[in-house]
């Protein structure tokens, strides 16, 4: 997997864009209705972030912000006062969140393009550095959490959101319903009984014929393509013990799970969600130290 592949994807897919009308579609380029739009869904959609954020201590800490999609947690970081810098691996994402920290006169240390496995700072230039959802798309996860513990003070710390592999999502609908709906699909694929089929359905099924069915259905192979949509080329899930062997210059501190997420399963409306979600949901948020003598290297 080439991390270039990653950027290209992501540059023409910017986290969330489609879903509410895409900024240079339904928006047309009105960038403050754009981003008061998307931060309404995500918030609606995944409000479970921001008391999640407000488990760490932000203020006044140096914080790097690895991955930054449409800046909406970029803002909150900067109004619980952190000393705030980012970095994203795309042209696109820089460019937005410039300009909703200029739109909305947000105070900022500094904003650049690059890799998480090349970070463009000097060793222990920050406190904190905080990733949502980008870990897991980073093929060369070793280097990176190289590169986060150098940049990282000594005892610093790193806050992310990665995909869990204890979670409905991935045990039940990826694993299970997913892949038989389109092993049940695929024989079907070139019959008018799947003309009116969901353009996702339709786009899996295209990709099965390309690589082959069998190939598609691997587990490796079809999370992939079904965590962050059909053409995502590459994403991981994790548990503790994953997160532990991934980040050997770390120690994990705590680890939780948030978002009962598993479509198209109906899970939102469950007895008990709120409770369940804490041990099968789809976010693994996790907190891990910086150890002094570990980790400078991949």
């Amino acid at each position: 997997m080439n991390e270039s592949d990653v950027r290209d994807f992501w540059n023409a897919h910017p986290c969330g864009d489609h879903i509410v009308g895409g900024l240079h579609g339904g928006f047309g380029d009105d960038h403050e209705r754009f981003f008061a739009a998307y931060d309404a869904w995500r918030y609606d959609q995944e409000g479970h972030i921001p008391a999640c954020l407000d488990r760490f201590d932000f203020r006044d800490k140096r914080v790097l912000e690895i991955g930054l999609g449409q800046g909406a947690e970029s803002e909150q970081l900067i109004r619980r006062g952190a000393r705030w810098s980012g970095l994203d691996l795309t042209a696109e994402s820089v460019d937005r969140v410039r300009t909703r920290l200029a739109l909305r006169d947000l105070p900022h240390v500094d904003l650049r393009q690059g890799s998480a496995t090349a970070i463009p700072w000097p060793d222990a230039s920050f406190d904190v550095v905080f990733s949502h959802g980008v870990l897991h798309h980073v093929p060369d996860i070793r280097t990176a959490q190289a590169e986060i513990h150098r940049v990282l003070r000594p005892g610093g710390t790193l806050v992310a959101m990665l995909y869990a592999r204890r979670s409905l999502n991935y045990q039940v609908s990826i694993r299970v319903l997913r892949r038989a709906v389109l092993a049940a699909a695929y024989p079907l694929r070139r019959t008018r009984l799947l003309g009116s089929a969901p353009p996702l359905l339709r786009a899996h099924l295209a990709n099965a014929e390309e690589a082959g069915l069998r190939r598609y259905l691997r587990l490796d192979e079809f999370t992939h393509r079904s965590t962050d949509g059909p053409h995502n080329p590459y994403a991981r899930v994790y548990s503790p013990r994953e997160v532990i062997a991934d980040f050997p210059g770390f120690t994990l501190v705590e680890s939780f799970r948030r978002y009962l997420h598993a479509p198209p399963l109906p899970v939102g409306g469950l007895p008990g969600a709120a409770r369940l979600e804490r041990h099968l949901g789809w976010h693994l948020w996790v907190r891990l130290q910086a150890d002094e003598h570990r980790g400078r290297s991949a």
